[in-house]
């Protein structure tokens, strides 16, 4: 079944994005990829290489201490709180009030999505930072994706700020770690390939395929991006944004399927329908 058939039997239940391509960032399939939807945490991908720009120029530093806390800066003025309870990741909550080195809340960030470890990362980076290195990124020349205030950020929620990711987007800052050269990019592409939640792009692919990817959700939301690396064929990206009514499962199991079908045609990825 290609790609266009399994978005067809969704049609009508919400908004789908595709980008498929390699890492020249060419696609050979997309469908609405230009759309944004809401980032939900592909945000933080964004935000870990800004990281690594201000860790490049020594602004910052990979063993820097960070005091452990959850009161931020609002992009609407005032201060909010990450919400623990819609928090996956209990580790960094557990280190309360304590110093922890700046990479091990990235590495909380991209590999748990903890989403207290996001802000106190963005803190450090900056929203404008982080933004510059989505827009810099970008595959086309008017990108929509955006990245504009913290995880839970809810005041600025309410002001319409908001964050913004389209599957061209995502696919622009996987393209970019995937062709960075030196330990910085390295280091990029470990994170993603130590990536904990894997029921998306994964799911269907053979165990042990090296799988660098980020993934976001929340409610109607369910997305995917990555760089998949199979061993007999070039590496290739898909991903695939869903803002739906669909059962979560049934989200997570149509951006498997498509990433399956990709997989399947890895030797002449231009083939796919």
């Amino acid at each position: 079944m290609g790609i266009a058939e399994l978005l067809s039997q969704v049609d009508g239940s919400g908004e789908f994005g595709v980008w498929l391509g390699r890492l020249d960032g060419v696609p050979v399939f997309v469908h609405e990829a230009e759309r944004p939807h809401y980032s939900a945490s592909t945000m933080k991908l964004p935000v870990a290489m800004a990281m690594m720009r201000k860790v490049e120029s020594g602004e910052l530093a990979l063993d820097q201490p960070v005091t452990v806390h959850n009161d931020f800066a609002s992009a609407a003025g005032g201060r909010f709180g990450v919400n623990p309870d819609e928090d996956e990741a209990p580790a960094t909550w557990s280190r309360m009030g304590e110093q922890v080195p700046l990479g091990w809340l990235a590495t909380e960030m991209i590999t748990r999505s903890s989403n207290l470890a996001t802000d106190l990362v963005l803190e450090q980076v900056g929203v404008d930072a982080a933004h510059r290195a989505l827009t810099d990124s970008a595959l086309t020349a008017s990108p929509e994706s955006k990245i504009q205030r913290g995880i839970d950020d809810s005041a600025a929620q309410r002001a319409g700020i908001s964050n913004l990711m389209s599957p061209a987007g995502l696919a622009g800052v996987l393209v970019a770690v995937g062709n960075q050269e030196g330990a910085s990019g390295d280091y990029l592409r470990d994170l993603l390939a130590g990536n904990q939640w894997n029921g998306e792009i994964p799911a269907k692919l053979p165990a042990g395929t090296r799988v660098e990817h980020k993934n976001g959700w929340d409610t109607r939301i369910r997305h995917d991006g990555g760089i998949v690396r199979p061993a007999d064929a070039d590496p290739f990206v898909v991903v695939v944004c869903t803002t739906s009514d669909l059962p979560d499962s049934e989200a997570q199991q149509l951006i498997a399927s498509i990433a399956l079908e990709a997989w399947n045609h890895r030797h002449d990825l231009e083939a796919v329908r």
